[in-house]
Formats: C-alpha cells, sequence, structure tokens
C-alpha cells in the first residue's frame, strides 16, 4: 500500500491507495465512540462505513451542510453539543469524512472538544487529499475571512481512499488539482512534466498518472510540515511551512469577497498566476515560467485570469491574512521552479500592476 510518512511533532502516516478505507478500525482501535463528521451528500456512504466497523463500538453520524458553510462557528457549537450529549470521552474518536471544510471542521472539533481527542482525517475530494487533511491545520471561516479561527491538530492517520473520488465533478477534481500544480512549481518540477505530458491522463482519477501527482503533492506537503507544523521558521532567507501559502494570500481574498462561492484551487490558481507576476517584477522569475503557469493551469481546467473585483477591495482583505505581521504584507515569491523565497512589505504599485495583468 502506497503511503506517505509525515514525521511531525505526533507522527501520523498518509495512506493513498484505493480501498484503504477499510484501515479506519486500526486507527480507531480502544475507542468506545467513533463520531463520523460529514456532509449531508455523503449520508450513504456514511451509513456503509459505520456498519463496517466492529461492534461493540458505538458510532455517532453527525450531519454538516456541504462545502464551506460547514465551517461556521454555529456548527462547531452543534458539534461540540452532539459529542458531548452522546457521552464523548478523551478515549474517543472523531473521523473526518469529506471534503476540505469537512476536515477543517472535524479536526477543530477533535481539538477543541474536552481539550483534545483523537482524530482520523479521510478525505473524499483530491483537494482535500493533498491540502486540507494533511499537515495538521484545523479551523473555521469568520465574516472577517477564511480560517482565521483554529488549531493545529495532527491527526492519528489519513486515508486518501481513491476510490471515493470516481463520480466527482471535474470541476472539483480541477480544483484540487490546483494544489497539486502548486507543489509543482514550488518544490517538484516532475509533477508539472506529468501534466504536460498528458493533461487529460493526469485528470483521470482512475490512471496511474493522476496516483503518482497526487502521491509527490502528499509528499511535498509532508516534508514542509515536518520540519515547520506550526510556521515558525520563515525569515528572508529561509521559507518554512509559509512556502505553502504560494499563491493564497489573493485566493483567501477572492474566497473572502465572494462569500466563499469560488472553489479553492480556482482562486489559487488565480492568485498562483498573480504571484508569478509578482515574482517577475520582484525576483527576477523568468517570462516563461510565467507563461508555463498559465499553460499548465489551463490544461487543468483552472481559470487564469479575473476580474470579479477591484484590487483596492481585495487589498483590503489581504491586509487581514492570518500570514501579515502588524500592518505588514508578507507574500510568498518564486524566483525560480523549486525555490520560495518570503517577499515582506512588496511595493503596492508592483502588486496593483501585477493584479491588472490578471485581466481577460
Amino acid at each position: 500500500m502506497t503511503s506517505v510518512h509525515v514525521a511531525s511533532e505526533r507522527p501520523y502516516d498518509v495512506f493513498i491507495e484505493a480501498g484503504c478505507a477499510a484501515r479506519l478500525p486500526e486507527l480507531c482501535a480502544g475507542a468506545s465512540r467513533i463520531a463520523i463528521i460529514h456532509p449531508d451528500v455523503l449520508s450513504d456512504r456514511v451509513a456503509k462505513l459505520a456498519a463496517d466497523l466492529p461492534a461493540p463500538t458505538e458510532v455517532v453520524t453527525v450531519r454538516v451542510p456541504n462545502g464551506e458553510p460547514a465551517k461556521s462557528s454555529g456548527v462547531l457549537v452543534d458539534c461540540w453539543n452532539t459529542l458531548l450529549e452522546a457521552g464523548f470521552t478523551r478515549n474517543d474518536v472523531v473521523v473526518g469524512f469529506g471534503g476540505g471544510a469537512t476536515t477543517d471542521l472535524a479536526g477543530f472539533v477533535a481539538a477543541t472538544l474536552l481539550r483534545g481527542v483523537r482524530y482520523v482525517a479521510m478525505p473524499t475530494t483530491v483537494l482535500a487529499m493533498v491540502d486540507a487533511a494533511v499537515g495538521g491545520k484545523t479551523g473555521i471561516n469568520v465574516p472577517a475571512g477564511k480560517n482565521l479561527v483554529g488549531a493545529f491538530w495532527e491527526p492519528a492517520g489519513v486515508l486518501c481512499d481513491l476510490d471515493t473520488l470516481g463520480d466527482l465533478p471535474e470541476a472539483e477534481v480541477s480544483s484540487g488539482l490546483a494544489e497539486v500544480a502548486k507543489a509543482g512549481f514550488c518544490q517538484d518540477p516532475r509533477i508539472l512534466d506529468l501534466i504536460e505530458q498528458d493533461a487529460a491522463d493526469a485528470r483521470d482519477v482512475t490512471s496511474v498518472r493522476f496516483a503518482e501527482i497526487v502521491r509527490r503533492a502528499i509528499e511535498y506537503k509532508a516534508g514542509v510540515v515536518s520540519v515547520d507544523l506550526r510556521e515558525a521558521t520563515s525569515t528572508a532567507g529561509s521559507v518554512g511551512r509559509e512556502g505553502l501559502n504560494y499563491g493564497h494570500t489573493l485566493a483567501h481574498a477572492i474566497e473572502a469577497h465572494h462569500h466563499f462561492s469560488w472553489r479553492h484551487g480556482d482562486a489559487v490558481s488565480v492568485g498562483m498566476v498573480f504571484m508569478a507576476e509578482v515574482s517577475r517584477r520582484l525576483l527576477g522569475l523568468d517570462p516563461e515560467t510565467v507563461r508555463r503557469h498559465r499553460d499548465v493551469l489551463m490544461s487543468l481546467g483552472l481559470p487564469t485570469t479575473y476580474d470579479g473585483a477591484d484590487f483596492g477591495e481585495l487589498r483590503a482583505i489581504m491586509g487581514r491574512d492570518k500570514k501579515a505581521r502588524g500592518a505588514t504584507l508578507r507574500l510568498i515569491g518564486l524566483p525560480r521552479i523549486g525555490q520560495v523565497e518570503l517577499i515582506e512589505a512588496p511595493d503596492e504599485r508592483v502588486l496593483e500592476e501585477s493584479f491588472e495583468s490578471l485581466r481577460p
């Protein structure tokens, strides 16, 4: 079975293979109760998952809204109350079964309930597999922005069962592949090569190529978070976990401006093109690599242009980004493929020019 080890504060494994959901009982060993937090659209799958768990384990299923609406304070409180009323103890397990919004929420429930209970992530989208479910970041959204309230809470294990992706809409597959492409630009150019060789095959969730680029993206993130779980090590000359945020500052602003109606990967795609333009102006990124951003992302069915808001509106939201320090904006740039660099207090004119280059 394919797996990636995450050697951070509380080491765990990410399993990446069709059928690996069968490992759930071993990750929940010793628990009296297992809560499966899931979106309504996955209710049928959850019933089967619960039926396969060994007796006498008590299974509590908790339905939450689909997508980003699940990541709210109201839903969080409902989850706490449901589990406490069910008699949950610190010996029990919370399972997040769904997309990135569900695993973010479920992880935060586990991190905060009784000051921390065991957590298992079972992502069912490409985006959740390569991003949200790996790395220990959990949280919810608030009106001021995305993921501004949360906690670092590593799972006991992550089960990326590729069988769950079979009926995923093409647009959702593409959204997840934005984070895969990011891993290619930031560290592993082999990912870019594999996409460019056959983008259609790379988008086929049953292909060997798809499984390889997903594994490589998870390996990239696992390596980064293993040495910098809490985004504590970045300086101008050395970038730690913050490097994972390439393209994300503008992306999060776009998501917040549109009330989270944009897919995360679509926003990240636009954000990476923006940061490639910023990097060309400030870090000397070559024009060919800027064009390569657009070509690779378009081949994956992702947007590379944007005209949904004025820059001033988005810039105000970017200033509230959790990576900012005081009034100082911090961005992750790309001087060359495979290397990221921290940009602090970038020239505002450069930001505006780079944003204008996104216009269709």
